[in-house]
């Protein structure tokens, strides 16, 4: 046995002097970053801030807890006033059981109640609709020249309110609709869009309830709608419960079951309904001002140091809401106090190595995110430092689940040259990078984060996440952990500090961070967006506007 024992020490001691302090160093580092991502992340979701809701109570003491974070890291305010923040003025706005939704038909007035019949994607006095109006249903409301779809090719719908289904075309041709991936035709707000250009005076949405029923859209709905102050108005966008959508078909050309008879046989009609409608709200209204929270730590390059990354991360979640089990604080903690507090620690390991770094950073904490990218769209709006100067963002908003992880993913990094420094960035840390899984383009994730803000300013953008390839874990299983987490607690109350967190995932997913942003900073070359990429015009407007 002691000579086992002393078998045993030398391997031990002989590790040491093979790597005596390379190792060592890095696990030192990596459980610090661990430390204190854990830290900031049990703060920024604890019930104290009460699901850090946009313009609350909670919301403004994350703010003011991120900004005494940057001034602990010695960054330079970049904000109004001389000060870290960069306020946003804000309108919020809650329907009330008292507005009135009236449906005509065959002289018989019909009124319907709010919550248990139809819910409002947007609400204030801009979606007032006194004289009663026509509907026409208008399929998936769709308009694609590009996959040759048109929806509207067949029906009058100015001024008048149109009715489509969610979703869209159904396809297993990557060429047509992207196959199983949405396009943006998918969403709610480009079928809006498409309804405004087309002339009409409102629209309604027939949701899908085959994955969640008619209760939980209605959860969805509880929370605020929030506009930035100085947005354009809505027009009236309602979400109708499909238990009542005979009385929109009656008397029409079809009803609701030979219209989804219809959608599964890709033969889709659109045709006016014999209703009018007219809608009075009444509303539960409120200005108020939130903060992005900027800082600065300055390059040290005299002909660098005028350009800038910003690498950003959104602290808002949705508040208090539904109660769930009991518990209705919705804390975001991977959602996104993580992916805060690891903007946090890269703000203050860039702070301890300033005079490595050639080019400027600005760490952003952005509010507003959950309610539509609102505190990135008044950034770009109104930047701290000019766009076309502003070379790059790095958007968190998700971090690795699973330490050890082999593969990143660069999500939007083939609209750009941004791609090219994350495979460099790969390549120090022998990790690979792997397009986004089928699972994960469900989701979306470039056109539901601030990266899209960013990007659609001209400023080339991505978003780094967890890849499927991991040393431990199976690609089944970093897949099935991240579709339990959309499932089940993403947008509940139950994605909070409890649930299972791998704080040293966090830590290496910073360092990656860290060594992507480290070769952008420091690169002679600036990101370019490739040919083709949809936001190459903005890019080429800011520089040619010196904007």
């Amino acid at each position: 046995m002691k000579f086992r024992s002393q078998i045993l020490t030398f391997i031990f001691c002989l590790s040491f002097c093979i790597y005596p302090q390379h190792n060592h160093s890095d696990s030192l580092n990596l459980n610090k970053s661990a430390e204190q991502i854990k830290r900031h992340t049990e703060i920024l979701s604890s019930d104290i801030f009460e699901g850090r809701g946009t313009g609350t109570t909670g919301g403004n003491l994350a703010a003011k807890y991120i900004a005494s974070e940057f001034a602990k890291y010695g960054l330079k305010h970049v904000g109004q006033d001389n000060s870290f923040y960069q306020n946003v003025p804000m309108h919020g706005s809650y329907p009330l059981k008292s507005s009135e939704l009236k449906l005509y038909s065959d002289n018989e007035e019909i009124n319907l109640e709010l919550e248990k019949d139809y819910l409002m994607y947007k609400s204030g006095q801009q979606t007032f609709t006194p004289v009663p109006l026509p509907l026409v249903f208008v399929g998936f409301g769709i308009v694609a020249p590009e996959f040759d779809y048109n929806d509207y090719q067949s029906v009058d719908v100015e001024g008048k309110i149109v009715v489509f289904l969610d979703g869209e075309p159904e396809s297993d041709d990557p060429a047509y609709f992207n196959g199983e991936a949405p396009t943006i035709y998918n969403y709610a707000l480009s079928k809006q869009r498409i309804a405004l250009s087309r002339g009409a005076a409102g629209s309604i949405l027939i949701p899908d309830t085959t994955s969640k029923n008619w209760n939980k859209i209605v959860d969805e709905f509880a929370f605020e709608d929030v506009n930035l102050a100085y947005s354009a108005s809505n027009n009236l966008s309602l979400v109708i419960n499909p238990d009542v959508l005979h009385h929109l078909l009656k008397n029409s050309e079809f009803n609701y079951q030979q219209i989804l008879r219809m959608k599964e046989e890709h033969r889709l009609k659109s045709f006016p309904l014999n209703v009018l409608l007219s809608f009075k709200g009444e509303y539960l209204q409120r200005d108020f001002i939130a903060q992005n929270i900027l800082g600065m730590i300055e390059g040290n390059n005299p002909d660098l140091k005028d350009s800038y990354l910003i690498i950003s991360a959104h602290y808002d979640h949705l508040g208090i809401g539904p109660a769930v089990d009991n518990d209705s604080i919705y804390n975001g903690t991977l959602d996104n106090a993580i992916g805060v507090a690891v903007l946090l620690e890269l703000a203050r390991q860039f702070s301890e190595n300033s005079s490595s770094i050639k080019r400027s950073i600005i760490f952003i904490a952005l509010t507003g995110e959950e309610k539509g990218l609102l505190g990135s769209n008044y950034y770009t709006d109104n930047p701290a430092v000019p766009l076309y100067k502003t070379i790059a963002n790095i958007n968190i908003d998700g971090i690795a689940f699973f330490r050890d992880f082999q593969s990143v993913v660069g999500v939007g990094s083939e609209f750009s040259t941004l791609e090219d420094f994350l495979v460099e960035a790969a390549n120090h840390m022998n990790l690979q990078v792997e397009p986004i899984p089928p699972q994960f383009k469900v989701f979306e994730a470039f056109n539901q984060s601030d990266q899209l803000s960013f990007a659609s300013a001209g400023i080339p953008s991505i978003l780094l996440l967890e890849g499927t390839k991991n040393k431990n874990k199976s690609e089944e299983e970093v897949l099935s952990a991240f579709i339990d987490y959309m499932v089940n607690r993403y947008h509940t109350p139950f994605d909070d500090a409890s649930q299972e967190l791998d704080y040293i995932a966090a830590a290496q997913h910073k360092d990656v961070l860290f060594k992507f942003s480290s070769l952008l900073l420091n690169s002679e070359n600036v990101p370019e967006w490739v040919a083709g990429s949809p936001f190459i015009n903005a890019r080429l407007r800011s520089i040619a506007e010196k904007r």
